[in-house]
């Protein structure tokens, strides 16, 4: 099994990050560094807790003055690039908040972020005064650098994952949309793939505001068009109306199906968790000219309190002419992930096309009994 990414912070890699500092800085206690970013509860910390406790070390054994401690790790900086550096911004957002900070702070943050990322540090300053972060945001979104104009995206997105809510900007992303218009055709795809995912978050708390910048932004360049596209996936899978139509997708008529035909069989139909199955479908598409489908597989993943949640997979998305038949097979596994448990009982696997439900079947879901591969 991989090791959790909060395993690189460990007692190698203070030494490693410790030593640099001493370099610069003569005066810094290596030994009293790495004991106090290790004390207990360390082995318990998860990854963001481990980031925070390096923060505070360094708070300890850094000079007291905000600006004298941002000077040494300037003087360090270039030699510290990656995700385990996170810890840089993390310190001036712990440290730099003051009024009197501001600025040094701004400028700490772009910087920081070229070596590794700023967008969690952002945040607590956009809680606090989103007026004045945002129109820091505006501006680093013409920055020269990708790093710098992609913060100002990613630090804005209503629904970061690992990073605190931005509650005003669900309630209300008006103030993002200029960073978002500014960057619709960035040349960067790491900014691009920003864009879209800010706006894949909008989409979940204001769908009509999404749909009409894809219906406006839609043709304009490549790059946009791209982002457009990514932007509307949470609506595309929802089947949206005006989305479908904006990326060409069949739509069912009343009295002519698009799906004269389908099935879906699962084997077996009783699986332990750990386990996988085989997922059968066939497809008869109504006669015609040829037509855009989006074909998908849907589980109601039975949860914790016996209630359901569904989860989409991707099976097909193209065009395909009028009278085709379509068949295929997949294999789904059910074994637990980060991101995802498994829980006993029936689940319903339901195939769709362009969002519609064409066909369904049963699955019943069994606890692994020990020393069972759950096959």
């Amino acid at each position: 099994m991989a090791e959790p990414l909060k395993a690189m912070y460990n007692e190698e890699f203070l030494r490693g990050f410790g030593g640099k500092i001493k370099a610069v800085y003569g005066l810094f206690d290596l030994e009293g560094f790495v004991r106090s970013a290790m004390k207990a509860p360390w082995e318990e910390l998860e990854l963001k807790g481990r980031m925070r406790r390096i923060t505070e070390a360094l708070g300890s054994f850094l000079p007291p003055g905000y600006e004298d401690a941002l000077d040494i790790l300037y003087a360090i900086d270039a030699q510290c690039v990656g995700f385990p550096y996170l810890i840089f911004p993390d310190f001036v957002e712990v440290y730099g908040q003051a009024e009197e900070h501001w600025e040094r702070s701004m400028a700490a943050l772009e910087r920081f972020t070229r070596g590794s990322s700023a967008e969690f540090a952002v945040r607590p300053f956009l809680l606090r005064d989103p007026q004045r972060m945002m129109a820091q945001m505006l501006r680093w979104s013409g920055h020269s650098s990708e790093h710098v104009r992609r913060l100002a995206s990613e630090g804005s997105r209503p629904r970061l994952p690992w990073g605190q809510a931005l509650p005003m900007f669900k309630r209300d992303p008006a103030p993002v949309l200029p960073v978002l218009e500014r960057l619709k055709a960035d040349p960067s795809l790491y900014v691009r793939k920003s864009v879209a995912n800010n706006l894949n978050d909008i989409a979940k708390d204001h769908p009509d505001v999404v749909i009409g910048i894809a219906q406006r932004w839609k043709g304009e360049n490549e790059y946009t068009d791209w982002i457009v596209r990514h932007a509307c996936r949470s609506l595309i899978r929802k089947a949206v109306p005006e989305i479908m139509e904006l990326f060409g997708y069949a739509a069912e008529a009343e009295d002519t199906p698009l799906v004269a035909d389908a099935s879906l069989s699962v084997d077996p139909a009783i699986v332990q968790i750990g386990g996988h199955c085989e997922l059968r479908y066939s497809l008869d598409i109504a006669q015609g000219g040829p037509v855009r489908i989006r074909i998908e597989y849907g589980i109601d993943f039975v949860k914790a309190g016996g209630k359901t949640s569904r989860k989409l997979f991707l099976l097909s998305d193209k065009t395909v002419p009028g009278g085709s038949t379509l068949k295929a097979t997949r294999t789904h596994r059910w074994g637990d992930l980060t991101t995802r448990r498994h829980y006993p009982g029936e689940h319903r696997i339901t195939l769709l096309v362009n969002g519609r439900e064409a066909a369904t079947a049963m699955l019943q879901l069994e606890k692994q009994e020990k020393g069972d591969i759950g096959l």
